[in-house]
């Protein structure tokens, strides 16, 4: 019984994939319903990335609009050669690289002149807690979630988003290596000095 039901499941995503294959190729020849459907299929799961990866809903929002219009450009270019949830995520992925890298500069730039002036606005590191519940329990967990934060700023842009695509994505290390365009073993290696490095700054909380 249990054989046969893996069976059926089996042949419903083989016609799953039969089907989307059909949508890209209406969409690849100008069929905007065809587009409008697979926008729809994945665009929670593009918003939601991008947001486990950059914690800012405008920012999320930022890439969810330049993804969809990229893949609405490049998708008369696309052959197949990869599934297209890991190309569209490859998209996701490059992109936030790409704001998390501009995020560090910014935050390298305005460190420097904040050391220059002599002046450094601490209330952005208190962390907010509501009043109801354990208040001692909360503020652990809001000091635990700023240190993480504060990690994450200090790991390589490839690191953080391997971690992140990991532990709060829930991605699988291959999807995660085939959306970075390197391989498994790599996403494995960074994952890990990420991990190390996370560790490490968490030694007291933990």
């Amino acid at each position: 019984m249990q054989a046969e039901a893996v069976g059926t499941l089996a042949v419903r995503r083989a016609s799953e994939r039969i089907d989307e294959r059909e949508l890209i190729r209406s969409a690849q020849h100008g069929d905007p319903e065809a587009f409008e459907q697979l926008v729809r299929s994945y665009d929670q799961n593009v918003l939601r990335m991008a947001f486990n990866l950059l914690h800012s809903q405008e920012d999320a929002r930022d890439i969810y609009q330049e993804v969809f219009l990229r893949v609405y450009r490049n998708l008369p270019r696309f052959r197949f050669d990869c599934s297209f949830s890991t190309w569209l995520y490859r998209i996701v992925a490059n992109l936030c690289l790409d704001q998390i890298r501009k995020r560090k500069v910014r935050k390298e730039s305005s460190a420097a002149v904040e050391t220059a002036n002599g002046e450094l606005d601490r209330l952005q590191f208190i962390p907010e807690h509501r009043a109801d519940g354990d208040p001692q329990r909360q503020l652990m967990s809001a000091e635990v979630k700023t240190r993480i934060n504060e990690v994450l700023d200090e790991l390589t842009p490839r690191e953080r988003i391997v971690f992140q695509m990991r532990h709060f994505q829930g991605m699988r290390l291959r999807a995660i290596g085939e959306a970075l365009g390197v391989t498994e073993e790599a996403a494995k290696n960074c994952l890990f000095r990420a991990t190390q490095k996370m560790r490490a700054a968490l030694g007291d909380f933990v």
